[in-house]
């Protein structure tokens, strides 16, 4: 399945790498978000960013409206694509809560689980999620809210064919993320948590706080200036923050 729908980018893991990681998404968007993490990982971490159906190379597939049926999707996806390597998943906005989830379920069945999971601009308490009334908002409106949070580069704004190529995907997830309820569930592996310190979409100042909840090996919460997208900015900080732990907990797991 990962080979046909052409889930992860680059398809093949470098073959050099230790570690895998698997990288996803904000709400919207691909691949593309993490085109820069590749240059900036040590060699011996192999990263994949994940590409939903209905955007960029696979803008010609149906994308997920619903929050289970994509979590499915996924996990079976990355699944297809293991080796006996290690791997960690990473994750901003809505891909913080899907590699949270995945986490979970993988934990939950007992198979393959990652060494280490990366939360970035979401928490399960505290933070903005979207309605599905807000999912069907005019253009218009849902264009000045993206405007605001800064989630695209400028030029999209005013480029009719760019907007039809991102509206059509994000409506999707944001129609995704309304449906996801918090139970409580936390994961067993090590957690570190990123955000930005003016992220708008972070509605609880105590937000991050709740994560130290959600796994017995809290690694901590690292805030870095700028809003919701602040990991554009720090991405060589939060790469290097995030690869150091991450070598240091595969190396425990080789032991």
């Amino acid at each position: 399945m990962s080979r046909a729908g052409q889930w992860f980018h680059p398809v093949e893991p470098s073959p050099d790498a230790s570690i895998r990681l698997f990288l996803l998404p904000h709400a919207g968007s691909g691949a593309i978000i993490y085109r820069d993490w590749e240059s900036l990982l040590p060699p011996d971490i192999a990263p994949q960013a994940v590409t939903l159906p209905g955007r960029h190379n696979r803008r010609e597939e149906p994308t997920y409206e619903e929050f289970w049926p994509l979590l499915e999707a996924l996990h079976e996806a990355v699944l297809d694509d293991l080796d006996d390597r290690p791997f960690a998943f990473f994750g901003h906005c809505l891909g913080a809560q899907l590699a949270f989830r995945l986490a979970i379920r993988m934990e939950e069945e007992g198979g393959p689980a990652p060494v280490m999971v990366g939360m970035s601009g979401w928490s399960p308490v505290g933070f903005f999620q979207p309605t599905e009334e807000q999912s069907r908002m005019p253009e218009s409106e849902l264009v000045e809210w993206i405007k605001k949070l800064g989630s695209f580069p400028a030029e999209i704004y005013d480029n009719p064919e760019m907007l039809a190529l991102v509206v059509p995907a994000l409506r999707a997830d944001l129609r995704v993320a309304a449906q996801y309820v918090d139970d409580g569930a936390g994961v067993a592996c090590p957690l570190a948590s990123y955000g930005g310190r003016s992220d708008p979409l972070q509605e609880e100042p105590d937000a991050m706080t709740h994560w130290a909840g959600r796994t017995p090996s809290y690694l901590g919460h690292n805030e870095y200036s700028g809003g919701h997208f602040y990991i554009d900015t720090h991405a060589q900080a939060v790469t290097a923050h995030f690869a150091h732990r991450l070598q240091r907990i595969a190396a425990h797991h080789a032991r």
